[in-house]
């Protein structure tokens, strides 16, 4: 059996399965809550205890892969928006697992990208698809998560990063001002202090200062995520400040990921992930996302000619996760 995992700073998804002919064939998952436990190995043990009440019998792993919210060196990752440290080869000896494979996120989320079926897809551009071109997967959740797919022998190859701390360039007067307003009062402002969930609610804040409106946003929506109440209200009610929101978070997300399609010319297409696409969906495909992306001055023609895709399956990160257990 093999265990995997989508480990973010909001939440924790694992899942034991196999990976048969190319499909990922899952056999028990849970979700869980990362602020509710110390640490992963407190979520594994709970999971693992979880299988055995349920199957009555521990369970034999032969390999697991993790992807992590977090840059990965010699197999280990400190987290970036939670305070968890993951040691692949301290994993392995604690629960008696042969290989344990830490990668990033995002670097498991490209991976899962071909296992994707049409239904887990909604084109927002078609572009002109170029076989074994770039490919670019980028994703806003509690952060901003970007990886490139380059094509090598054996097939797509994930390279992850941390593109999500890049700066964040203005491509309006409106964006301008924002980064002003940032800049002002943190220092250098990057692509996730905008385009992440906490970037909405920047967003929405610096929009009720301007407006000299109190810049609180109204929480009681979702239990307390200003972020998904600011989405609930410009998508359910048409609140006007929270839809000048979205829209202004659509237009910053839109750029960024314009920008890194021309950085690999990603005519493989690019695969618009996260938790926070398929939320807002239908003001995804209304059109602001794509203007903003395909506003490139003289490459917008360039822009054009690249496919745009939202990944609306959650269990992205999980697929590419078994994929990069089974070369491990």
């Amino acid at each position: 059996m093999i265990l995997v995992g989508d480990i973010g700073a909001t939440k924790t998804l694992l899942e034991i399965g196999t990976l048969r002919q190319g499909r990922w064939q899952p056999g028990f998952s849970r979700r869980y809550v990362g602020a509710e436990h110390p640490d992963f190995e407190h979520v594994l043990r709970a999971f693992l205890r979880e299988w055995e009440a349920h199957h009555g019998s521990p369970v034999t792993i032969a390999r697991a892969c993790f992807g992590v919210a977090g840059p990965v060196f010699d197999n280990r990752v400190q987290m970036t928006n939670l305070p968890w440290r993951l040691d692949g080869e301290a994993i392995a000896a604690a629960f008696g697992i042969a290989r344990v494979r830490i990668c990033n996120d995002f670097a498991a989320a490209a991976s899962g990208v071909d296992l994707l079926q049409a239904a887990d897809l909604v084109i927002l551009q078609r572009g002109e698809l170029v076989a074994a071109a770039p490919r670019v997967v980028i994703g806003a959740g509690t952060g901003l998560g970007v990886a490139y797919l380059i094509w090598a022998e054996e097939g797509y190859q994930a390279i992850a990063g941390e593109g999500g701390h890049t700066g964040f360039a203005p491509s309006t007067p409106e964006q301008l001002e924002l980064w002003r307003d940032l800049y002002a009062r943190q220092g250098r402002v990057v692509a996730e202090d905008i385009v992440s969930g906490s970037g909405l609610v920047r967003i929405h804040e610096f929009l009720s200062r301007h407006e000299g409106k109190p810049v609180a946003p109204t929480t009681a929506l979702s239990g307390g995520d200003a972020a998904a109440a600011i989405a609930h209200a410009a998508l359910e009610s048409g609140d006007p400040l929270c839809s000048h929101a979205l829209d202004m978070f659509l237009s910053c997300y839109g750029a960024v990921a314009g920008d890194h399609a021309l950085a690999v010319m990603a005519r493989g297409g690019v695969y618009v992930a996260g938790g926070i696409a398929a939320k807002i969906l239908p003001r995804l495909v209304s059109g602001g996302f794509l203007a903003a992306f395909n506003a490139k001055g003289n490459y917008s023609s360039a822009a054009r000619r690249i496919p745009v895709l939202v990944v609306t399956n959650e269990r992205l990160g999980l697929l590419g996760a078994a994929v990069l257990a089974a070369r491990y």
